[in-house]
């Protein structure tokens, strides 16, 4: 099957979204193989698939999209292509699907990547071959720490932005002694440092901490540990996210663990989440979140043209992987080329100020974007006014709050 493309052009149907017309000077001659390919790793099958999965192929769709709309002949390359793989939360998996993509499939840039040890594969094999890797999916500060490098960017959240709005707010509230549950692998192990850092900064004390394996749909030995702990700490401070979270919290509900006086803090929490749970079973959790649909008129005109295309509401990080993809393409064109040399230059120091990102700057020293984040509550079931409506902003914390202040010196680009 073929379509007619901008300008005329055509090209073949799948995954591949076509534009028509020349760049600077004409033409896309500076563009490699004469055409741009997106490329999205993630998890489209198992516990981060809601999460992310298919629905952000579908976001980055939209950027394609939204982007030749505003250049038509005047796009940097006629063609762009939308490629995918499932990584399946498995580094060895996202290592060799990330060479298949750059090599075989030509990808210019992979997008997305939960799950921080396969991040941390994907950003060595995007280094060794000079390839662009802008990460949405993972929360480790390792990436713009000591597994930083010049072709790796991270983009949307980390677990210092999710530490430092959530642990600490909680703690200030009056929740001083916390005992931290986490997956045992480098994504739980990098919260469990940021969390009980921020709890202690703010005054609060980690009875305890206790990893849990990975994946996981049993916690009941960590939650009937809880109240008897010495002293009896104030809230469970969960650090799993996706379908982990999701059996966390209903066992949590099952063993009535806040009827016993042990609240539940979540350090990272997805729209698709409440929704698999329904609002009740988190109603009142704070959690600091990098973007939500309904919070202004901006984030709600693009969800409603997400929901008008796949009949759902949009996560977070679909909405964010909407805006890299967008950025990357925005960096091609004002390089006239998809070089990753000039498209890194490009994209180094860039303001941004989009539908996700708002007062936002890609910090030219370690690659980390830099945005307003968002101080959360889970709204109970009586106050939800429409489907996908379950959370209120309480408050905006300022980009220069809600991430490191400087720079890893671990990071070297």
């Amino acid at each position: 099957m073929r379509v007619t493309g901008w300008g005329g052009c055509l090209a073949a149907t799948g995954l591949l979204l076509a534009g028509c017309g020349g760049g600077p000077g004409g033409g896309d001659e500076k563009i490699s193989d004469g055409k741009v390919v997106l490329a999205v790793l993630n998890d489209q099958s198992g516990i981060y698939a809601d999460t992310s999965g298919r629905q952000t192929i579908e976001a980055v769709k939209m950027a394609v999209t939204d982007f030749q709309a505003k250049y038509g002949d005047k796009a940097a390359s006629k063609t762009i292509e939308v490629k995918d793989a499932d990584h399946q939360n498995k580094p060895e998996i996202a290592n060799s699907k990330a060479q298949e993509l750059y090599d075989r499939q030509q990808a210019d840039v992979i997008l997305d990547v939960p799950t921080s040890s396969a991040a941390f594969a994907v950003a060595t094999i995007a280094k060794n071959k000079k390839k662009v890797f802008i990460d949405v999916g993972a929360a480790s500060t390792e990436l713009e720490g000591k597994q930083c490098n010049k072709y790796t960017f991270h983009y949307g959240y980390n677990s210092y932005m999710l530490a430092h709005g959530t642990g600490a707010e909680v703690t200030k509230d009056g929740s001083k002694n916390w005992y931290i549950v986490y997956p045992d692998y480098a994504f739980g192990q990098d919260m469990q440092k940021t969390f009980s850092a921020a709890i202690k900064e703010a005054g609060g004390t980690v009875v305890a901490s206790d990893p849990t394996p990975f994946p996981n749909d049993n916690f009941s030995t960590f939650l009937l540990k809880a109240p008897n702990l010495d002293p009896k700490p104030q809230v469970i401070g969960t650090m799993q996210a996706g379908g982990d979270l999701v059996n966390l919290v209903k066992q949590y509900n099952e063993y009535k663990l806040r009827d016993k006086g042990v609240g539940l803090a979540v350090g990272l929490l997805a729209l698709s989440d409440i929704h698999s749970l329904g609002s009740d079973a988190l109603a009142g959790t704070r959690y600091t979140d990098m973007w939500y649909w309904n919070a202004d008129e901006k984030s709600r005109a693009w969800a409603d043209k997400f929901h008008a295309k796949t009949g759902k509401r949009p996560t977070a990080n679909m909405a964010a992987n909407y805006s890299a993809a967008l950025q990357y393409l925005e960096a091609v064109q004002r390089g006239g080329t998809d070089n990753s040399d000039e498209v890194v230059k490009q994209l180094e120091g860039h303001k941004i100020e989009d539908m996700f990102a708002r007062n936002a700057t890609i910090r030219a020293q370690d690659h980390l974007l830099l945005h307003d984040a968002y101080l959360s509550e889970v709204k109970p079931s009586s106050e939800v006014k429409e489907p996908y409506d379950y959370v209120k902003v309480l408050k905006t914390i300022p980009a220069s709050e809600a991430f490191q202040p400087r720079p890893d010196p671990a990071c070297r680009l």
